[in-house]
């Protein structure tokens, strides 16, 4: 009984610990997509912090090319921070997205570091 109730316990966090998807082209432009529709406000069109709502916040909404990460810049990172917001701040939390469009937005995000 206790190695059945073990090994159902290493199966469920097992589940719970996926690896994220990979960053690929689909996944890019499946978070341009939503960038639109969730980000775009605050961050811009650009992506460079001068969206029409940013202008009133403090602090303002970064620019994804040339400002840094606050929450660190790894793809886990900027998951997270997509997903449970900054406190503190006008980041607002994203976690009622499904995991798989918050991972699109973390790749979307990070690309525009890439393009610097």
């Amino acid at each position: 009984m206790w190695i059945l109730l073990c090994s159902l316990v290493i199966l469920v966090s097992g589940l719970a610990v996926a690896a994220p998807p990979p960053s690929t082209p689909a996944m890019i432009e499946k978070g341009k997509t939503s960038f639109s529709t969730s980000c775009m406000v605050c961050h811009g069109e650009k992506a460079d912090g001068k969206g029409p709502a940013g202008a009133s916040l403090n602090p303002p909404p970064r620019n994804f090319s040339t400002d840094k990460f606050k929450q660190g810049e790894k793809p886990q990172q900027v998951f997270n921070t997509i997903s449970k917001g900054i406190p503190n701040t006008s980041m607002a939390p994203f976690g009622h997205l499904p995991e798989e469009e918050r991972w699109a937005l973390t790749y979307y995000v990070l690309s525009f570091k890439k393009k610097k």
